[in-house]
């Protein structure tokens, strides 16, 4: 019985050891050539070097997916150099570098994440939120808010320094292969790691980092920031983390200096990464930004930066100098604005988002006040949408600019707030009454 029992292990690990063997002809198959390029459609995403499309790579598809497949048989692929491409970063923090991989490329990469991610993905830390499937950013924030609403009110705010940039190849590709014995697998994950970047029409060698752009990309940083997560849980620490984005909760503030220690000293010798002190910090969650989101107590805020950098938008999205109309206008900013709000709404301060809304429409009576060329034509104006003579008057010739008027009894009832929202259509976000929503005359204060 004992030697049975041996045999059956041993076929049971050689059978698994077969099926992850099975990955590289598996990804050499037009069906799953297919289901990545699906992928690569569906992400949208513009031209790499060689200038081909999306589109034009699918008017030929069977054609390009047939020689794409006997270049990966034949060991003729080669991965090329992917596009720089510079994001500037919210409130003008300086440039974001980002790659884009020809479509051919972007295949086999949407193709290889397709066969990897459901091995990795069991895994994985339960702690772990970014880039996973069925997790999401709003799931990460709630689950620390139930942290420190559990009594773990101090934050270790951790920053990577360009983490994407900084990768080690060899860390990176060693770490697949502990779990991924293919090295026909491997050998294709540093090729692509490996392509290289061209900028300005200059390729240049990529030696360390994975490129953020890259449909593989967002996998492989999991797989390095795993380790965190392993040594966290060691350490029996409560944690939330969004790709390099790492919040560690604790109950006093001499806790978190010796967290923030011990761990960013294991970051840099152990993962061979970089803590970036200045934006690494130790304080009370009410003072820490997590995703956009600030944890208060019980309850969830935007972050005072995040409705900065809206305020920010709204004033891009509703210049003065301007002739377009307020319907226009209106139907920009709802474009942005429907947007921001769905993330924005896990907030439980609808004033918040009640605020954004009053701005847009204070700005853009602000506009109205200034398309009248004179004093005596918005006098007229304001006459003619109701306004009684003296109050007009008083408003139109009064020593106040256009913003200031803007807010006054005279503006706001000339163009109420029903006006903008029946007639011109602005949509509107804090009278959804969502369950986890307090009353939405309930302000919060956040520094």
């Amino acid at each position: 019985m004992k030697g049975l029992c041996k045999v059956e292990g041993e076929m049971s690990t050689r059978d698994l050891f077969t099926d992850e063997r099975s990955l590289f002809e598996e990804l050499c198959t037009t069906h799953w050539l297919n289901a990545g390029f699906r992928d690569v459609k569906k992400n949208k995403g513009s031209a790499g070097v060689d200038g081909v499309t999306i589109a034009e790579f699918e008017s030929r598809l069977d054609e390009e997916l047939a020689r794409l497949k006997g270049d990966l048989l034949g060991w003729r692929y080669k991965p090329s150099p992917v596009r720089r491409v510079e994001i500037p970063k919210p409130g003008g923090q300086g440039i974001r570098l980002l790659g884009v991989p020809t479509v051919r490329d972007r295949v086999v990469q949407a193709t290889l994440k397709r066969l990897l991610e459901p091995i990795f993905e069991p895994l994985f830390s339960a702690h772990s939120y970014g880039f996973r499937p069925g997790r999401s950013q709003q799931q990460a924030v709630e689950a620390a808010r139930q942290i420190v609403a559990g009594g773990k009110p101090y934050v270790v705010d951790l920053d990577l320094s360009k983490f994407f940039d900084r990768i080690p190849h060899d860390r990176l590709i060693a770490r697949v292969g502990r779990t991924i014995p293919d090295k026909r697998i491997l050998r294709l994950i540093g090729l692509t790691l490996r392509s290289g970047i061209m900028a300005n029409g200059v390729v240049s060698p990529s030696t360390e980092g994975t490129v953020q752009g890259s449909p593989l990309s967002p996998l492989l940083s999991n797989v390095v920031l795993d380790e965190l997560d392993r040594e966290l849980e060691r350490r029996g620490l409560e944690f939330c983390r969004y790709a390099d984005d790492c919040n560690i909760f604790v109950g006093t503030p001499k806790a978190a200096e010796r967290v923030m220690g011990s761990i960013s000293n294991y970051i840099e010798k152990r993962l061979k990464l970089v803590v970036n002190r200045d934006k690494s910090q130790t304080a009370p969650a009410e003072r820490v930004k997590f995703l956009g989101m600030t944890v208060v107590g019980k309850h969830v805020a935007i972050s005072h930066k995040a409705l900065q950098r809206a305020m920010a938008r709204v004033k891009e999205l509703t210049p003065r100098g301007t002739h377009q109309t307020v319907k226009a206008t209106v139907a920009q900013v709802n474009q942005w604005y429907v947007g921001w709000a769905s993330y924005f709404a896990m907030t439980h301060y609808p004033a918040q988002l009640r605020k954004i809304e009053a701005h847009i429409r204070r700005r853009l009576r602000a506009r109205l006040v200034s398309q009248q060329k004179n004093r005596r034509n918005l006098c007229r104006k304001l006459v003619k949408r109701g306004v009684s003579r003296r109050q007009a008057a008083i408003t139109a010739y009064s020593h106040h600019g256009r913003w200031k008027m803007s807010n006054m009894p005279a503006l706001t009832k000339a163009y109420p707030n029903a006006w903008f929202i029946g007639v011109i259509g602005q949509a509107i976000r804090s009278d959804k009454h969502r369950p986890h929503w307090v009353n939405v005359n309930q302000w919060i204060r956040l520094t």
